[in-house]
């Protein structure tokens, strides 16, 4: 009788451990603040990933400083000429305003790449064998992986665009341009840019959740958000020219416009593309992880 228990128990581990492995579980876990904080102990305590956020910052800051200078410089040139002197010393502040967010391009490409990896890196490594062990539900553990790359990715923008206005001001004033980082239009360009930063750090988790390899899932990151945008403008045909207002890349724009330009879309449509460019690839993510054996 005895006998017959003792062989029964490790049977049934073997058939809770399948159930987990497929994505199932026997019991509620640990709770979501365990695992945030089990993520954000395992984001923090990489190298690579404080070599990415580093990156960024001295990019952000970099491209600030050479975006003033070159600002600066087009300034005087256009000075010579007097109607395009009068439209500067109009613009004044418009003129330096985007001179702190000059980086961004380069930044989505590192915090993309960033989330890339977070989750591919995962899978290339068979860890994900172990944090699904730990975490039977998955979703909680993805969930806590996409909070932390989000929350991240926002921060390090937002500071990092501070930091490259606080260099370009001196810059930008010795050619007499004003920057005031106080104004409504300079928090809208840090607060916009640095959403749509986080914006991309979450689609690039979800690639990376879907491909489950890195070198794929940022050639996709890529490949969107700076291949697409060429290939449409170079193909011709009204519609390619119509679908390129509804790249990712291209919701940034209309966002942080003063007034609506032209052949954009209005800013709550851009708002609404970029939230359905973020939604969509994080829900489907979520639910082939939790379907697909790890």
């Amino acid at each position: 009788m005895s006998s017959t228990t003792v062989e029964s128990t490790p049977s049934r581990r073997g058939a809770d451990a399948q159930r987990s492995g497929n994505g199932s579980s026997s019991g509620p876990g640990p709770s979501f603040l365990r695992v945030l904080n089990s993520e954000f102990i395992k984001f923090r305590t990489l190298l690579s990933t404080l070599i990415l956020l580093g990156s960024t910052v001295v990019v952000m800051v970099g491209f600030g400083a050479l975006s003033a200078w070159g600002t600066g410089q087009f300034s005087e040139a256009a000075a010579q000429d007097p109607q395009a002197a009068a439209t500067i010393a109009a613009q004044g502040g418009d003129l330096a305003v985007g001179v702190p967010t000059s980086g961004i391009a380069f930044a989505q490409l590192i915090l993309g790449s960033l989330g890339v990896l977070l989750m591919s890196s995962e899978f290339t490594t068979g860890m994900a064998r172990s944090t699904f062990a730990a975490v039977p539900k998955r979703i909680p553990a993805f969930a806590a992986k996409l909070v932390v790359v989000v929350v991240t990715s926002f921060v390090v923008t937002a500071a990092s665009t501070l930091a490259a206005g606080f260099v370009s001001v001196p810059i930008l004033d010795n050619y007499g341009l004003a920057l005031d980082l106080g104004s409504s239009q300079s928090l809208k360009m840090l607060m916009v840019n640095s959403i749509y930063v986080a914006a991309v750090a979450a689609i690039g988790m979800s690639l990376g959740t879907l491909i489950r390899n890195s070198a794929g899932g940022i050639m996709s990151l890529v490949g969107l958000f700076f291949v697409a945008p060429i290939a449409f403008q170079l193909i011709p045909g009204d519609f390619f020219v119509e679908a390129r207002k509804y790249l990712p890349g291209n919701t940034v724009e209309p966002l942080t416009a003063v007034e609506h330009l032209p052949d954009t879309l209005e800013a709550w449509q851009a708002g609404l593309v970029l939230g359905a460019w973020v939604v969509i690839p994080v829900l489907l993510a979520a639910i082939l992880l939790k379907r697909r054996d790890v």
